[in-house]
């Protein structure tokens, strides 16, 4: 069975990640815009990120026969500087008319802060004016910050702004959070860790909980212990949970395929061929 990564940072991992995820089944993957590892100082840095998620990043993932997409946005981390992400949006909507961007993402909440939330509302707002599906951040448990707190106010945001549900996803959900998630039918997702967020073991025993209507599952591997091979280990485990090979492929397949479809430019191909190394171009 062909697994989609819905959510992952490419920017962050090796040739090696994109061979090991080819061997273990994944074909197509979705790379939101992402923190540097230090904040940006000019809109122009942000600009160039875009560019090679949109424009690089598919080269290089094609040589190991995966397909690659991307989300752009403003992300989260950095949208508390309001003078420079205000500057950001004025010059984003080249990025977000490329064949390569399926949603606007990642957005939302980081310390779940004032100019967050203008950020967070602008970039909604933008979304929906394009008809375009959001990739929606919720913020980490810290002793000063609740996950369970962001996740209210984004639910609050998102039925002020009566967006279509359909288009919405909702990530980086908990066992505390689920149930917020679910007064809507937005779309649920979840992140899973090898030793922080959730790992697979609480993962697969939400998905008993509630289900896979509308929910995703990703790794968002990225800077820190991540597994790009994670959602592998998911189906393995769902099976071993007694999930069906239905079930089990419509999560890790159909589901990603029916939410960024509807940006009209997701069409992954999963049969790509890995190049051989000796014919790479740079």
């Amino acid at each position: 069975m062909p697994i989609i990564e819905p959510h992952i940072h490419m920017l962050s991992r090796t040739t090696d990640d994109y061979m090991a995820m080819y061997r273990e089944g994944i074909r197509a993957v979705v790379e939101p815009s992402f923190w540097l590892g230090t904040n940006r100082r000019y809109a122009g840095t942000y600009f160039d990120h875009f560019q090679l998620n949109l424009d690089f990043e598919p080269i290089r993932a094609r040589r190991f026969g995966i397909d690659h997409y991307s989300c752009i946005a403003m992300n989260p981390k950095e949208a508390d500087n309001l003078v420079l992400a205000t500057e950001v949006l004025d010059g984003i909507d080249p990025y977000w008319k490329h064949e390569r961007c399926v949603a606007i993402g990642e957005i939302g909440f980081n310390l779940i802060t004032p100019n967050e939330e203008k950020i967070f509302q602008r970039q909604l707002e933008m979304a929906k004016a394009r008809n375009m599906p959001v990739m929606i951040h919720t913020p980490h448990d810290t002793p000063t910050v609740s996950k369970r707190t962001g996740v209210e106010r984004t639910m609050a945001m998102l039925r002020e702004l009566n967006y279509d549900p359909a288009r919405i996803l909702v990530d980086h959900n908990t066992e505390n959070t689920m149930d917020v998630t679910r007064t809507m039918p937005v779309w649920a997702g979840m992140t899973v860790y090898p030793y922080s967020k959730l790992n697979p073991q609480r993962a697969i025993d939400i998905l008993k909980k509630w289900g896979i209507e509308r929910t995703m599952v990703n790794s968002s591997a990225d800077w820190g212990i991540s597994d790009p091979t994670t959602l592998p280990k998911v189906a393995k485990l769902m099976s071993d949970a007694g999930f069906t090979p239905q079930q089990i492929e419509n999560l890790l397949l159909h589901n990603p395929i029916e939410f960024y479809k509807q940006s009209g430019r997701f069409n992954p191909q999963l049969d790509l061929v890995p190049v051989d190394p000796s014919q790479y171009q740079r």
